[in-house]
Parts: C-alpha cells; sequence; structure tokens
C-alpha cells in the first residue's frame, strides 16, 4: 500500500498481549463456476455481500498454504464502500475458487493504534499490506497502520495457532514518525527465516526505498527494540529527485537456485504498478538485478516481470503488483491485485505460476492459474497466429504524470510459419525444444521461452502460452 511517511521512532517493546476476536463462520457458498468469474462485481460489491467476493476486493495478498486450504490475507478495502478494519481473509483449495471467511481483527489492533493516538496522531480505520507466517505451530500475521497528521505508520504483529484465529498481538515490530528527514515508511512487510534460522524483516513504501531489518526468531519481533534496519534497494532519478515509487518487498528462498529473490513493486498502485526483481546469495543482499546492478544504487532496475498489460478485444489489467510469492508442492505462484482497465476502482485477485529460466530468473504466466491439465506441447501446435507481448517501460518525467497512466504492455499479431520463420520475415527464425522455444529476431535480439498450456481468461477457453526473458533482460508473453 503507497503511503509517504518517514521513519524516526523507536518501536514498542511493550510484551502485553491483546487477544482479538477472530472471523464470523461464513455461510454456505453457492458452487463455484469459473465462467462466471468476471473482470469487474458492482452487483455483489457491498458488504452484505462479502460472502460471494471471493477474489473480488483483494488488495496487497499475502498466501500461505495450511493443510488442504490456501489462506489469503489482503489489506480493508473494497469497490465504492468502506469496509471494517481487519483484514480481510479468504480461503482456497485451489487457487482458483475463493471463499471470503471474514477478518483477522475486529477492531484496529490496540498496540498499533495506542502508539500513534500517544504520538498525536489519529489512525486511520483501516490497515494494509499484511503478512503471513507460519514458524513452528505458530502463526504470525504482521500488520500496518498508518495516520496521515502527523505522518505515523508501524509495522505489528499479532499470533494464532490458527490460520482463522483468533489472533493476540505480541508487539510492535517497528514504528515510523516523520519529522522532516527523508527515511522509509513501517508498511508493506515480509519476512524470510533463512536455511541456517535467522528471520528477516523487509519492508518499505516511499522516498527512500526497501529496508532490511533482523528479527528475533523466538518472537517475531525486532532483534534490537530502536533498530530501524538498513536500506538495500532504491529507485533513480526523476529529474534532479530520487524517484520514490517503490513499495511492496516480497522476498523469497529458493532451495535448488540457492538464492534468495527479492521482489519490488514500482509506481502507483491504481495504474502503472509493476514487478521489478533482483536476487543476491546472502539474504543482507545485496540484491542484483539482471544486468548486476545493486538493487541500492540509484537506478530502476530488471527484470520487470509482471506490469499492466492489455491483449486483444479486452480492457486490460492495470495495478497489478504487490505479490505474494509462495510455493506448494515444488511449484512457486506469484498472486497480486490487479485492476481492470474499464474501472481501475475494482480490485481482484490474481495468481499465476512463476516459471524460472534457465539462468534462474523468475518469470510469470501470462494467464491466471486456472489448473488447466499439462500435456505435451507438439512443434506443429505453435505455428498460426499468437498474441505477443513485450514490457517495454515508459518513462515518464514527472511523478504526477508517472500516476495517471497504466502504461499498459498491448500484444501485437505473432504468427509462427511451418518453415521455421515468423512474420513473414526470413531474418525472424524460431525453434522449439519442447518446453523451450526460442525467437532469433533479424535485430539480434532473442527471446527464450517456456511453453505450456494455459487457460485464456479474456476469451474463456483453453489456450497455449508462453513466458520468459530475452537476451537482454526484457519479459515476454505470448498466447494462441
Amino acid at each position: 500500500m503507497f503511503f509517504f511517511l518517514a521513519i524516526t521512532m523507536a518501536c514498542s517493546s511493550d510484551p502485553k498481549d491483546e487477544t482479538l476476536p477472530g472471523p464470523v463462520t461464513p455461510p454456505e457458498q453457492t458452487p463455484f463456476n469459473i465462467d462466471n468469474l468476471s473482470d469487474t462485481y458492482a452487483s455483489i460489491s457491498s458488504f452484505d455481500n462479502r460472502f460471494k467476493w471471493g477474489p473480488y476486493n483483494t488488495h496487497d495478498p499475502s498466501i500461505i498454504k495450511e493443510g488442504d486450504y490456501f489462506f489469503c490475507y489482503s489489506t480493508d478495502a473494497a469497490y465504492g464502500i468502506s469496509v471494517p478494519p481487519g483484514i480481510q481473509i479468504r480461503k482456497s483449495k485451489d487457487l482458483i475458487d475463493w471463499q471470503f471467511v471474514g477478518f483477522a481483527f475486529h477492531a484496529l489492533p490496540k498496540q498499533g493504534s495506542d502508539f500513534i493516538k500517544a504520538n498525536g496522531g489519529i489512525p486511520f480505520n483501516s490497515l494494509w499490506a499484511p503478512y503471513v507466517l507460519k514458524v513452528g505451530g505458530e502463526f504470525r500475521l504482521y500488520y500496518s497502520l498508518s495516520s496521515a497528521k502527523p505522518r505515523l505508520s508501524v509495522i505489528g504483529m499479532a499470533t494464532s495457532t490458527s490460520p482463522s484465529g483468533p489472533w493476540t498481538e505480541k508487539g510492535l515490530v517497528v514504528t515510523s514518525l516523520d519529522n522532516g528527514t527523508v527515511q522509509t515508511n513501517a508498511i508493506d512487510p515480509s519476512v524470510i527465516v533463512t536455511p541456517s534460522g535467522e528471520h528477516w524483516m523487509y519492508y518499505g513504501s516511499a522516498w527512500d526505498g526497501i529496508y532490511l531489518l533482523k528479527l528475533n526468531p523466538a518472537t517475531g519481533l525486532a532483534a534490537n527494540d530502536a533498530d530501524k534496519g538498513t536500506r538495500i534497494a532504491q529507485r533513480g532519478f526523476t529529474g534532479n529527485v530520487i524517484n520514490g515509487n517503490i513499495e511492496g518487498p516480497e522476498i523469497i528462498y529458493h532451495p535448488e537456485l540457492k538464492n534468495y529473490y527479492l521482489f519490488i513493486s514500482y509506481d502507483w498502485l491504481e495504474t502503472k504498478y509493476n514487478v521489478r526483481v533482483g536476487r543476491s546469495g546472502s539474504p543482507e543482499g545485496p540484491f542484483l538485478d539482471f544486468n548486476g546492478k545493486d538493487l541500492n544504487e540509484e537506478a530502476d532496475n530488471i527484470p520487470m516481470i509482471l506490469a499492466p498489460y492489455k491483449f486483444l478485444d479486452h480492457g486490460g489489467w492495470q495495478g497489478t503488483s504487490h505479490p505474494s510469492v509462495f510455493e506448494s508442492g515444488g511449484q512457486y505462484y506469484l498472486g497480486h491485485q490487479s485492476r481492470p482497465g474499464v474501472d481501475k476502482y475494482f480490485m481482484v485477485l490474481h495468481v499465476r505460476k512463476i516459471f524460472w529460466t534457465e539462468d534462474g530468473w523468475p518469470v510469470v504466466s501470462p494467464q491466471r492459474f486456472a489448473g488447466t491439465e499439462q500435456t505435451p506441447v507438439s512443434k506443429n501446435e505453435l505455428t498460426g497466429s499468437w498474441e505477443y507481448i513485450k514490457f517495454n517501460y515508459n518513462i515518464v518525467p514527472g511523478f504526477a504524470d508517472q500516476q495517471i497512466s497504466p502504461d499498459f504492455q498491448e500484444a501485437a499479431s505473432l504468427v509462427l510459419n511451418n518453415d521455421g520463420t515468423f512474420n513473414g520475415a526470413a531474418g525472424h527464425q524460431w525453434t522449439y525444444n519442447a518446453p523451450w522455444l526460442e525467437l532469433h529476431w533479424a535485430n539480434s535480439t532473442s527471446d527464450k521461452v517456456i511453453v505450456e498450456r494455459g487457460r485464456d481468461w479474456e476469451n474463456k477457453k483453453t489456450c497455449i502460452i508462453f513466458t520468459g526473458l530475452n537476451n537482454e533482460g526484457i519479459a515476454v508473453w505470448g498466447k494462441k
């Protein structure tokens, strides 16, 4: 969640527990039909219809698997209405059919609220950008709470023995108070537990980038009470000012690739919101981009693996960021909010499969996960017309201008010919060694992409898709 705030105050070490009630039991759900899922949902947007929301009204998701269910926790936001504070909870067995469970809390967490009031602020009546993880038999739910005047923010933590609650407050992890210095904002947490058992939090939104904070594994709170951590990522200049449109970090460790991957959100959440990624062999960084640049240098980084996009004959999706990255059965997924191009105020949960390039970079599917049966894709099936998207970032000179346009990455026609050429040019050559398709362009760029079957969500039918990077680190998508 984007909110401009600086950081100066020490975090609370108050050990007092505050037990908060859990969600109510939902009513019976109506039978699910994937074809009934639409881009907009005005007819069921009211609070009375919350148990029909499914993937709708989901913003800043954090997803975890427990038992037979995936649980999703998200910001207190909804289309056209105000919702009670408390963090929305959904669950799903298949990452497609989501059931609204309720709210983690029935009020603002007391410790976070009391901190803001004690420092002269009035807390917003909503919680932002939660993060959840399981440590032993304990679920730890981190929340973000802020105020406007003075600009205060806090990341607090509550625990439960169940992913549905009830939750008990355990303390404040890190806080911030804007006194005119440019630091970071204590919201948007993400936590990694290293193979050696260290716990690290990555957090931040706006101005001074993304921070890293060491946690106490036993408590889940800061290892040192007054510590704010150190900056590990920022952006480049817009004019003569560092671009502050950076937030929403997500961190994972891939044990086979032996890398930590830091996913970061760029730009305004309603429009141009996009996902960048860097990697490191250490949880402390430095995190490097595709070109080997440190994410903490004054530059914008690639790869940009997800951004507002528009396939043919569709209104497109914008605001496609604040990722939740998780694994199940060896498959990695990325969940995120998306806003339809026809009305940017609707918020829909998208979940995509993550694939890995041969040199260890994550890329995401051009289509949402639908549980499509995977069978080998033959070379003959690839010939014919495709929709092709190349993720070209449009640099806009001013901060205000950056927040207006979604900068849709729009599909163009791609035709693979039987003779190994494409788009009618002998200089364009393609080869296929399943599941890898290579497109060699006459201008010396080349795309190496992975092919599989998927669901064409825009046209409600099965299709063939590809995703990957070109030799310059630019993401490319295809749909046939």
